[in-house]
């Protein structure tokens, strides 16, 4: 099976129109356009029924404590963990490719509705809950239960790039169960679609919200 993005090149820089924020000179960074990226998709293995499209941060601080600091950076060598930014299940087979801004096309404070999709009651298609759930988990102003894609917003003072992976998986199912709460994450998603996998592809971006290491990237 076969992934490919029009909205940036594999392994290169997502652009700042995919990003939940970039960067700004006077408040260090700002909210962007968090439009979904471009996909499109071929030679899905013969018995896929649907497709899941998960996309993960695999750079995340596995401790916030230095995070957006302004006397200090978040060190590299800190251990890291992923973040995940979009939970798309139930894509009908014969859908073969997602719109930029299809699914996300602007930050929604307290987060987007789900897990049906807005305009889209008849579609079998279901948002999970990304992570900016729990990081905004306690601010007055932004928590909520954040449904479908929200992009990179890693932290302005980190040490590394961070690596953005997007991996579409042809299942032999249709659709997967939802959970009693309606609430679907990551890891409910991995482990109930685990024995369903018949194949899977990637693409990578790279993001950065730290203005010496966007330097070098030509963020």
């Amino acid at each position: 099976m076969k992934l490919h993005s029009d909205s940036f090149p594999h392994r290169g820089v997502i652009p700042a129109e995919f990003a939940f924020a970039v960067i700004n000179d006077k408040t260090r960074v700002k909210l962007s356009a968090n439009k979904n990226p471009q996909f499109s998709w071929s030679d899905a293995p013969q018995g896929t029924q649907s497709f899941v499209m998960l996309c993960v941060d695999t750079d995340a601080p596995s401790s916030r404590a230095d995070a957006n600091q302004v006397d200090r950076d978040v060190p590299a060598e800190l251990a890291r963990v992923d973040f995940s930014h979009w939970v798309l299940i139930n894509i009908p087979a014969s859908v073969c490719d997602i719109k930029a801004g299809q699914f996300s096309h602007e930050v929604t404070p307290k987060g987007k509705a789900g897990p049906v999709i807005a305009g889209s009651k008849d579609s079998p298609i279901r948002h999970g809950i990304n992570d900016y759930t729990h990081w905004f988990a306690g601010d007055h102003d932004m928590e909520g239960d954040y449904y479908g894609y929200d992009g990179p917003c890693p932290p302005w003072n980190d040490s590394i790039v961070h690596h953005y992976v997007f991996t579409l998986y042809a299942l032999d199912i249709e659709q997967l169960p939802m959970p009693a709460d309606g609430k679907l994450n990551l890891s409910y998603v991995q482990r109930h679609m685990h024995e369903h996998v018949l194949a899977s592809a990637s693409w990578m971006g790279l993001y950065t919200l730290t203005p010496r290491l966007a330097n070098g990237l030509a963020i």
